[in-house]
């Protein structure tokens, strides 16, 4: 009976021995993989584009931008109101002049202040000041006008930056994601080359075993299996690499699990000459409204540097308070208007002058350029597109005849007709032919995205 009882006992603490040692670790294991699969997620392109313009540091960078530039205008307008402050001063003072006048602002002065004992070494005297006054510019020469005009200008100048810059975060997610289905169908195309090849292998096996074959046949399959391995470890490494490159665009951890979901395809446009593309680039592109914009600013600088030499009218006024122990007051107020006006500034004003008219002369010129890029770009995306779609038709056909020639290939390896160098160049140009047809697939949206964000029309909803 005691024997019984020990072998339980026993039992019972290899148990919890046992319990001890792989708990922590069956928790650990299935923690890891809960925290895998949070991070793993299906991402169609539309919802890629849709994190990224609402993640993106640099968008958001472009988004600050846009917000300060609105405060500058309601800067700029500010010097269209008067200018309110309030002071309060403590002053104590044996100064002859302060001391007399401060005793008049105190409205403290007698007939004994006048003697000139107490003029020429007076007591000192302390006085509070409480003083609030006003100044408001009538009129400043038009600097406060052609102030909030540029203001204006460079606002909307930050709002046309913004628009590109969606447009090109659009284009970046487009390509990023793109790379990312093209490398998982590269990997895909891989891991069926594997497949038909590793059972040529066991074919080729049974052969030799036969006597039906050579050793060397054996031989360059398993090179050539040992080759597609190799090219299996780079595509999955493509893939990690470009799964890394979107989850940047789009603002999110690197290590994210990205499962691309919209696959490549072919999406007709729009039948357009190219002198149509590139009216249309001219009439739309943002950056181009941004250099029309910075120039209309440098224009208005050069109008605002001539009304330099305009007169300047200012209205003021002041009320203040003085006392030396806030028990008596005397209250007073000024008020008064001045007109200003600049006869010479050693010629810092001509120069200002002259130096806007270098810089609106600087944007013009990036405005030619500008111009000149717009239309190279269209042109450049237009025919790289036309070029994916004849690539797209010839890549189709490539893959069906690839297919039925190692089709026909294959069964004449097997009746002893052709050697295994055909059949594994079968193999390889039905690979090459599959490759290069997701490769066309792939451009052909990219260059649908590079035309679309060479016109200006890039949008969130691309397709």
């Amino acid at each position: 009976m005691n024997d019984m009882k020990s072998i339980k006992r026993i039992r019972i603490i290899i148990l919890f021995v046992i319990m001890a040692f792989f708990l922590p670790v069956i928790l650990t294991e299935t923690a890891l993989s809960d925290q895998t699969a949070c991070r793993n997620y299906n991402l169609s392109l539309q919802s890629a584009i849709e994190s990224a313009l609402e993640k993106n540091p640099l968008l958001e960078a472009a988004q600050h931008r846009v917000a300060a530039s609105a405060e500058r205008i309601t800067q700029a307008k500010s010097g269209f109101y008067p200018k309110v402050y309030i002071s309060e001063a403590y002053q104590l003072t044996t100064n002859p002049m302060w001391a007399f006048g401060m005793k008049l602002n105190q409205g403290i002065i007698t007939q004994q202040d006048f003697d000139p004992d107490s003029l020429n070494d007076p007591s000192s005297i302390d006085n509070f000041n409480t003083m609030l006054w006003m100044t408001w510019p009538l009129f400043d020469s038009g600097q406060t006008w052609y102030g909030q005009q540029q203001a204006e200008f460079s606002h909307q100048a930050s709002a046309a930056g913004l628009d590109r810059s969606c447009q090109e975060i659009i284009s970046q997610t487009v390509a990023a994601y793109t790379d990312l289905v093209f490398a998982k169908e590269s990997v895909s195309v891989v891991n069926q080359a594997l497949q038909t090849a590793e059972a040529q292998l066991r074919l080729i096996e049974d052969r030799y075993k036969s006597g039906l074959t050579v050793k060397s046949d054996l031989l360059r399959v398993r090179v050539h299996i040992s080759e597609l391995e190799q090219q299996r470890v780079d595509a999955n490494s493509r893939y990690l690499i470009a799964q890394a490159a979107l989850n940047a665009v789009m603002g999110k951890e690197m290590s994210d699990d990205v499962l691309p979901t919209t696959p490549l395809f072919k999406s007709n446009v729009p039948a357009k000459e190219l002198k149509d593309w590139i009216n249309e680039a001219l009439s739309n592109r943002p950056d181009l409204k941004q250099i029309n914009l910075h120039e209309q600013t440098a224009r208005t600088e050069i109008k605002k540097s001539r009304s330099a030499h305009w007169p300047s009218v200012n209205i003021n006024g002041s009320y203040e308070m003085n006392t030396a122990d806030f028990d008596d007051t005397a209250n007073s107020y000024t008020v008064g208007a001045n007109v200003t006006m600049n006869l010479f500034s050693g010629f810092g004003i001509s120069a200002r002058e002259r130096e806007a008219l270098y810089r609106q002369n600087e944007i013009n010129a990036n405005l030619r350029a500008m111009n000149q890029k717009i239309r190279l770009e269209t042109r450049e995306a237009y025919y790289k597109l036309q070029s994916a779609e004849k690539r797209i038709q010839v890549a189709e056909l490539s893959v069906d005849a690839a297919i039925e020639a190692l089709r026909i290939v294959s069964s004449r390896y097997k009746n002893g007709q052709l050697s295994i160098v055909s059949l594994l160049d079968a193999e390889l140009t039905l690979t090459r032919a599959r490759n290069n047809l997701n490769m066309a697939l792939k451009d052909h949206i990219q260059y649908r995205v590079q035309l679309a964000l060479a016109v200006g029309t890039l949008g969130s909803s691309f397709q």
